[in-house]
């Protein structure tokens, strides 16, 4: 009996030791900080990662791993750590307990200090999805990472003077924008052409009718149906002439192919253009006269349109935006409602991001693996029947890193596009940034070469045997297509006729392929079988450099026999050599030109701010895409709590308002860390031809999705800001774009504070309710003491300020701030719409 007891006590004790833990039982919550940049003089962080124990069970030091994403490269601070660290690919790594591990009992800490490579700046730079894969072939996810700020902000600066920005620096900038709160709304945005404001107005209502068709039939359609959701009013067609309470839409050849003419009086509404896509143009103009509170209720009896006299047209007539769905998915449903909002703005282009190292999203009837497989990530990439996780997309199958639009899915959003007259460019990464092609690739032949080793490798987008060495910017060693293979050329061409398939089964055009082209690291191919066979069989390929012109020569014939042009990004139009210090760089390269190839050039940063001009300028359709300008995923502002990256600097509401297409460098003159560029590369630059302007054919922003875990998260990122890029892709040139000096600043201050008083006071107004209302970024309050008293500010009007005085948030039932106040302990100051929807905090402490 004693011996029994004693065997009952011991595996009492092994229990509460953890020795029978179930994954069940297990809770560790998982903090990180940021403590230091530049770490002993490096441009690397010290930051870490605690792990404490919230279970009621003991965490053994044997029988898991510890799964995380983290995108920057590490190692641990101590030379002895708890954990021996793997990075497995791309972003993933994983942590196993060695010997030096202490089981870790309920509450207590361990604190894991890392040096990781490059600097680290806001909270979006946290490792993330943390989980436990057991032994046993269980799986614990941990949850949310808490992200602490800083405690040493000198300490966590880049370069000098990198501060974040304030509430005292952010009301100092404010105060720029104080005209801005004047303006008021009832203009037509984007800025027409030419505006002319008439007395009265014209009364919309039931008893309404359109007179028109043939050419505009369905832009008729599409605004009756527009009146009808928006605000339940419904007018139809008459075919009677009628002189009043009418809208008419009239045929003038002479006009553009986008411009028109509206004509509103108080009889009537009178649309002329010369195409579908004029008429349609001319309706969304309509939209924006009516006034933005009337979209709050969509039961309307009557809207009252004021009179107004507009010629208008594009100033570019390729108007762009770009959305990431490979890294984070988007439903289809979110991909309607994004096109409704870009066409109502006249952005004619959606650069559709299909597919990427981390996940491919459109069915193919060719290729079944790429979604069976490539459109899923968790961790079953174990088994390679998945990717693995990626941007704290978790192991489970279920999450924002999993999905696919299906064939049917597709066509609804082609369809839905163009009666919007958006043009949907699709994007198939090639040949790098294709790590989910190329593993979809690689499990259809392993699933195949038993049976059909021919057919098996009949599409294999990687050779075997490969020993090259690489590494992506993203991390990745196994993502780039071997160029050097003939299948990869099968599957290319299979790609694009199984995507002309799906256009043509619902007749809408297609005009061009975006073939992708960038970041394809050194030492690809070197290693490549295949390549070795080419060279000996191809006297006009001796290194593995030439390659890159062959394959997009390639594609090319690929799409040129199929009456389509080729899109890429600037690589396209570039080749890799070795500079003086016997680095390899990429240079602007003659090779494809003139063969009507468009090109997104993004890279406008340290030597390379004249770039676009050089492609441009050699024969090159360019499309001006700049990271520093028109990216949408980068933050709005240095704070650390602000969601983006900002690797390309910060974008506000004013980069993309300043920015002068045929001259940029005029008045972009400080890199991306905010430090003025050398007078060398502003006065040496290579300047626009006047052939190479013909060249620039549009002008595109983006929204890459590696932070964006949401639909609100994706629109907030998007707008304001996006409004800027609008009016910069249609409205005319301003007069400011030729001006210099004090006539300059007078004239784009000027523009600066109306356009910043029509988005406030009129169109974010708007978007609070149109189609359902879209979410966007509420500007953070500037807080400042003068003389004592302390004042607040925004930069956007149309908004109120709240505060409260003992820490809380403030909310509508907090106190308005309607002046300068005296300062109190702990005050909290924020930004909110009329919805309660409200900004980041400013915080004030009062140092008495």
């Amino acid at each position: 009996m004693k011996i029994l007891a004693y065997i009952v006590v011991f595996l009492l004790i092994m229990t509460s030791w953890g020795f029978s833990q179930s994954a069940s039982d297990v809770s560790i919550k998982v903090s990180w900080q940021p403590l230091e940049n530049n770490y002993n003089g490096k441009e690397e962080a010290l930051s870490r990662i605690v792990f404490k124990n919230e279970g009621k069970t003991v965490l053994d030091k044997s029988g898991w791993k510890l799964y995380f994403n983290f995108i920057r490269i590490f190692e641990p601070k101590n030379s002895n750590p708890v954990f021996d660290i793997q990075h497995i690919n791309g972003d993933l790594f994983v942590l196993t307990p060695n010997d030096s591990f202490k089981p870790l009992a309920p509450g207590e800490e361990l604190d894991l200090q890392i040096v990781s490579k490059s600097w680290i700046v806001n909270f979006n730079d946290s490792p993330q999805g943390f989980y436990i894969a057991w032994d046993n072939g269980k799986i614990t996810p941990l949850g949310e990472v808490e992200r602490l700020e800083p405690v040493d902000k000198k300490r966590f600066y880049r370069v000098a003077n990198d501060v974040e920005m304030t509430p005292d620096l952010i009301f100092e900038k404010n105060k720029r924008y104080v005209d801005s709160h004047s303006v008021q709304p009832g203009k037509i945005f984007p800025t027409p052409s030419k505006f002319v404001s008439v007395d009265g107005y014209f009364a919309l209502s039931g008893t309404t009718l359109i007179q028109g068709g043939g050419l505009f039939t369905n832009e008729i359609d599409y605004f009756i149906n527009e009146m009808g959701e928006l605000f339940h009013i419904n007018f139809s067609i008459h075919k009677k002439p009628r002189s009043k309470d009418v809208i008419k839409f009239k045929l003038d050849k002479t006009l553009k192919e986008e411009a028109y003419k509206l004509l509103v009086t108080k009889d009537s509404i009178v649309v002329t253009s010369r195409s579908g896509k004029g008429a349609f143009y001319a309706i969304q103009s309509i939209k924006s006269l009516i006034k933005a509170e009337d979209y709050k209720s969509s039961k309307k009896d009557v809207i009252y349109i004021p009179c107004v006299e507009v010629y208008d047209e594009p100033r570019f007539s390729s108007r762009g935006f770009m959305i990431d769905v490979a890294r984070n998915f988007q439903s289809k449903k979110q991909i309607l409602k994004l096109i409704d909002i870009l066409s109502f703005y006249k952005i004619n282009t959606l650069h559709f991001h299909l597919n990427d190292d981390e996940g491919w999203r459109l069915e193919l009837p060719s290729f079944p693996e790429l979604t069976s497989v490539s459109s899923v990530r968790s961790h079953a990439f174990i088994s390679s029947s998945s990717l693995p996780p990626s941007y704290g997309s978790g192991p489970l199958a279920k999450n924002r890193g999993t999905g696919y639009y299906s064939i049917q899915d597709f066509k609804d959003i082609l369809l839905y596009a163009n009666a919007r007259h958006v043009q949907v460019i699709p994007e198939i990464e090639t040949p790098g940034h294709a790590r989910a092609a190329v593993k979809a690739m690689q499990y259809r032949y392993e699933r195949l070469k038993d049976k059909d080793r021919s057919e098996a490798e009949k599409y294999l987008l990687y050779s075997v045997g490969d020993t090259s060495k690489y590494s992506s910017v993203q991390k990745w060693n196994d993502n780039v297509m071997d160029v050097s293979l003939s299948s990869v050329y099968n599957f290319l061409e299979q790609i694009t006729d199984d995507i002309i398939g799906i256009y043509k089964s619902v007749n809408v055009p297609l005009h061009t392929i975006h073939f992708g082209g960038d970041e394809v690291p050194n030492g690809v191919w070197e290693g490549s079988p295949a390549f070795k066979k080419l060279k000996n069989e191809d006297p006009n390929i001796k290194s593995v450099e030439d390659l890159w012109f062959r394959h997009f020569n390639k594609l090319y014939e690929i799409l040129d026999a199929r009456g389509l042009y080729l899109s890429g990004w600037e690589e396209v139009g570039m080749k890799r050599g070795v500079t003086e210090t016997g680095r390899k760089k990429w240079f602007a390269d003659k090779g494809l030109t003139n063969k009507n190839i468009h090109l997104n050039v993004w890279n406008n940063l340290t030597g390379n701010e004249d770039l676009a001009y050089k492609l441009a300028n050699l024969g090159y359709k360019v499309k001006l895409s700049f990271v520093s300008n028109f990216y949408m995923d980068m933050s709005y502002q240095k704070n650390f709590k602000e969601q983006g990256f900002y690797w390309g600097g910060f974008i506000d509401m004013e980069k993309p308002f300043s920015f002068i297409p045929y001259n940029y460098l005029k008045n972009q003159q400080m890199d991306w860390l905010g430090r003025k560029l050398p007078n060398n590369t502003l006065e040496n630059h290579e300047k626009l031809t006047p052939e190479g302007e013909k060249n620039i054919v549009g002008i595109q922003a983006l929204l890459w999705s590696e932070t964006i875990k949401s639909e609100e998260q994706m629109e907030k990122m998007i707008f304001p800001r996006l409004l800027s890029f609008v009016e910069k892709a249609w409205a005319p040139a301003r007069e400011w774009e030729n001006l210099d000096g004090d006539s300059y600043e007078k004239a784009y201050h000027k523009d600066l504070n109306e356009f910043f008083g029509i988005v406030g006071n009129q169109e974010l107004k708007r978007l609070q309710y149109y189609k359902q209302g879209y979410k966007y970024r509420i500007p953070t309050p500037g807080v400042a003491l003068v003389d004592e008293m302390l004042h607040a500010n925004t930069d956007l009007p149309g908004f109120k300020i709240y505060f409260t005085e003992d820490g809380s948030m403030p909310t509508l039932n907090s106190k308005k701030y309607t002046g300068p106040i005296r300062p109190n302990k702990n005050m909290v100051f924020r930004v909110l719409n009329d919805n309660g929807e409200g900004s980041l905090p400013a915080y004030y402490t009062h140092p008495n």
